[in-house]
């Protein structure tokens, strides 16, 4: 037996000790042997910031957003993200390496293979860090959409748990991404058509996805076919409904109700004034003509009298009180039940998609478009993708906001490994932005940036340095990307809305008042200090037209934390 340790002769110092450890020590979780990444060593002595390429700015109206392109590697980009958009972003979706062993993922300038015992250590070390530092990222309400499949799905799925919370996990939904018909033979395994999609909240209790969804005209959808029924308190799918009430035949399918159909003697395209009884569909009359001409709303009558009203293929409303939407929400479509299973995306059309070849693991724009219209108030989001590869996260945003009037903005961060920056992301956005063989631009605005590092140690030098190389990122963060003025101590930004001023040097601040004065509007100034000083005493003046910020001590603040 193992001899029992006398605690009863340990020093105070040592008990405390003791209890620490055992305080710290993991209860429950993912337990792997950390390794070293370089670019995060590399970040305790050298600092990241963010240079411009001015040549591949892309402005097609200036009263819109603009879009990001970061080239470089993700984890400084993630850095320098979380001292520009701290809790800013709506929505991050990421296609992570999958770690097959198959040339796929890259630690320490080298591909891992199948036969490096640290595999998988090396892989959950190289997310971990980026994970952590996009949390920081993502506002109360925001979500996170991973692509993953089989080989790291589990330890994934573990590692989500410990960073974002087990009670912060949405889903796990199961993407199928091929069809049987086109299989290989993979020895004695059944063939894989499928990947995973994990989703998790920032905040589970402020996050609510959006239950509307835009299906095809006389085609039901069949992720969102459940309803409530109040009379007897329990859920009833579409078919059930309609096979009760005498509207469908038993094997038959729903999206062939709107010709085949014998009960149906005629259908109108007309729009009645009616139609939304339950007040929670309303359109202008122009948009009712509008529908009418188009002939986008359906009206079945049966024989019983009966009527089932649809708009581009989905249900408006039952004439019937017992028919409510599922959870009391909103009747905005048929949009009250959303499957953790997706069998319904095309992943056979990729290549047609993209104005540049596409390499092989790419996802299909439709895919990033129902992730994006699952967030609730989306037309207005900022859509984060840390690796970002082709560019199909920013190409989807483009499209939706062509399709619905939207003002989404994206952010998209890849490496330039095989120029799949240079050569494949931004040529592919530039022509998706402009147009592309026959197919009209999407517009947009796009800046490009890459990364760079400057010296660490804190001297007065490097402070100084790292102020002047800084104001990429200060526009970044104030969305002030218009410059007014560009003298020699100072420069002046600005946006629709709001201006960004940046002092270089404290005595160019009588110099700097004087020009403001003149511009009614409010202004974020940042001042050069060694310390901690926003030298406010010099601007009790203007106080109510300013907010001070010291540089670089606001950038090295973040830093210190993430790179601890």
């Amino acid at each position: 037996m193992p001899k029992k340790k006398n605690y009863k002769n340990w020093s105070k110092k040592d008990l405390i000790a003791r209890i620490q450890n055992l305080e710290k020590r993991k209860k429950y979780g993912l337990v792997w042997e950390e390794k070293e990444e370089k670019v995060a060593e590399q970040c305790k002595k050298e600092l990241p910031v963010l240079k411009e390429a001015k040549n591949k700015e892309i402005i097609t109206d200036k009263n819109k957003s603009v879009n990001l392109l970061i080239e470089g590697d993700n984890y400084h980009s993630l850095s320098v993200l979380n001292y520009t958009h701290a809790k800013k972003v709506d929505m991050i979706y990421i296609d992570p390496p999958y770690n097959t062993g198959n040339k796929d993922f890259i630690f320490n300038d080298r591909y891992i293979d199948k036969e490096d015992a640290y595999r998988h250590s090396k892989w959950l070390s190289f997310m971990e860090k980026r994970l952590r530092l996009a949390k920081n990222l993502l506002k109360d309400t925001g979500v996170i959409f991973i692509s993953i499949d089989d080989n790291e799905k589990s330890q994934l799925k573990i590692l989500c748990d410990q960073i974002f919370g087990e009670n912060n996990f949405i889903a796990e939904i199961t993407v199928r991404t091929s069809s049987i018909n086109a299989f290989k033979i993979y020895g004695n395994k059944p063939v894989r058509i499928k990947d995973y999609l994990l989703i998790y909240s920032r905040n589970s209790s402020k996050y609510n996805y959006n239950r509307t969804y835009t299906g095809k005209k006389g085609k039901w959808d069949s992720h969102f076919n459940l309803f409530y029924n109040k009379r007897n308190n329990r859920i009833m799918d579409l078919k059930s409904i309609l096979l009760k009430k005498g509207l469908l035949r038993s094997g038959q399918k729903i999206g062939s109700l709107e010709i085949e159909d014998p009960k149906f003697k005629k259908f109108y395209l007309e729009y009645q004034d009616n139609i939304c009884q339950t007040g929670a569909y309303k359109d202008s009359p122009e948009k009712k003509e509008s529908l009418k001409k188009n002939g986008e709303v359906i009206i079945f009558k049966s024989k019983s009298g009966n009527k089932i009203y649809l708009y581009n293929g989905r249900m408006l409303s039952f004439l019937s009180s017992s028919i409510k939407p599922l959870n009391g929400g909103e009747f905005r479509g048929i949009a009250l039940a959303l499957s953790d299973i997706w069998d319904d995306i095309d992943y056979n059309n990729i290549q047609n998609e993209s104005p540049v070849i596409l390499p092989n693991g790419q996802k299909p724009i439709k895919l990033i478009e129902r992730i994006i219209t699952i967030y609730p108030k989306q037309k207005d989001l900022t859509v984060l993708d840390f690796f970002a590869g082709s560019g199909t996260t920013g190409h989807a945003v483009l499209d939706l906001n062509r399709k619905d009037g939207g003002n989404r903005k994206f952010i998209l961060c890849t490496n330039d490994e095989a120029r799949v920056c240079s050569k494949l992301c931004y040529p592919r956005i530039t022509k998706v932005i402009h147009g592309f063989k026959n197919k009209r631009g999407l517009g947009g605005n796009l800046k490009y940036f890459k990364t760079d590092l400057v010296d660490a140690e804190p001297t007065d030098k490097n402070k100084k340095k790292l102020t002047e190389q800084t104001t990429e990122m200060l526009c970044i963060k104030e969305e002030t990307f218009e410059k007014v003025m560009g003298r020699k101590n100072f420069k002046i930004f600005k946006n629709t809305n709001h201006y960004t001023g940046i002092i270089f040097d404290q005595l160019a601040i009588p110099e700097f008042k004087k020009v403001i004065k003149e511009i009614k509007s409010k202004f974020s100034v940042y001042v050069f200090s060694l310390g901690d000083d926003t030298f406010e005493e010099e601007f009790t003046d203007i106080k109510q037209k300013v907010k001070l910020f010291p540089i670089p001590e606001a950038i090295l603040r973040v830093y210190r934390r993430i790179f601890k």
